[in-house]
């Protein structure tokens, strides 16, 4: 059975309902961030969700925050849940609260956010690819000529976008539109760090036969102007992974990710559309996809 919503009676104050994420005040200083099973695709949430689905990009961003820290500061507080469960009203830890919560819940420090959608790509595809083929350009941005589908670009580049209000559509924007939007010197220090991140995952990857084409991050700033890195990291949610086996040049790639949902909707006209539900057949081939990344990327069996 899949979580698409929580309800804690109030217990929390509910701050808001993203397309997976509820968002919960703890207290002045800290939230609750519980991954539900929703889904979706084309901006729109399906009616029903992928079994465990949110306990998975949970436990992949945990794994990732550690693999990070190092290089950044993180906005984590606590992620296993004998530590959420302390740092909660005690009413939590008993159903029917307990079973929306385990598993899928981090405690996490409030920080001022850079309203970016942090985007590093390190090949060409996508959105990249088809502004590329019309204009030579990515993001705004000349690119070498030549360049063929799933391609290496020389060097990771920084493409963000705007960050979207729910059921809205995040924009490309250019470096330079990003730097007018949140400051030269913050845009400058998010772009270096997202590619220190990416580069560094990037590798890491590579050794257990996954190629991450591009992702997305999202930063908050302390008061004293460090970064902070938030929200999800390195999930098939938020970035494109391609098997390495089967990764060649000149050609769309397989994902781990939503592609057994998208095409699904493509092929019944469904894309874009409210109110549908995927089928259980999509649905199992979806969750295998996310389950195949996080045991490659995790070594860890799910």
């Amino acid at each position: 059975m899949s979580i698409t919503s929580t309800e804690l009676d109030g217990i929390l104050p509910l701050l808001a309902k993203g397309k997976v994420r509820d968002i919960y005040s703890v207290d002045a200083e800290t939230l609750l961030f519980v991954a539900t099973d929703r889904i979706s695709a084309y901006d729109v949430i399906m009616e029903n969700g992928v079994t465990d689905k949110g306990k998975l990009l949970t436990q992949l961003s945990v794994f990732w925050f550690k693999f990070l820290a190092p290089f950044v500061k993180t906005h984590i507080v606590a992620s296993d849940d004998a530590d959420v469960f302390a740092r909660l009203p005690s009413a939590l830890s008993a159903e029917p609260y307990r079973s929306q919560l385990a598993g899928r819940s981090l405690i996490v420090q409030k920080y001022q956010l850079i309203p970016l959608e942090v985007i590093v790509r390190g090949y060409i595809t996508g959105s990249a690819w088809k502004e590329y083929v019309a204009h030579g350009t990515v993001h705004g941005l000349a690119m070498p000529a030549g360049l063929l589908e799933s391609s290496a670009f020389p060097e990771p580049i920084f493409t963000p976008s705007t960050k979207a209000d729910l059921g809205a559509h995040d924009e490309n924007i250019s470096p330079e539109a990003a730097a007018e939007l949140v400051g030269k010197d913050i845009c400058d220090r998010v772009a270096a760090k997202a590619i220190e991140l990416y580069s560094k995952a990037r590798a890491y990857a590579e050794t257990k036969g996954i190629v991450i084409a591009d992702t997305k991050f999202e930063f908050g700033v302390t008061p004293t102007g460090e970064l902070v890195l938030v929200d999800e990291v390195l999930t098939p949610d938020s970035s494109r992974f391609w098997s390495k086996a089967t990764y060649a040049v000149g050609r769309g790639q397989d994902s781990y990710d939503k592609q057994f949902l998208r095409d699904w909707l493509t092929a019944n006209k469904l894309n874009g559309k409210e109110g549908v539900a995927m089928t259980a057949e999509i649905e199992k081939r979806t969750a295998e996809k996310y389950i195949e990344a996080y045991e490659a990327l995790t070594g860890e069996k799910w």
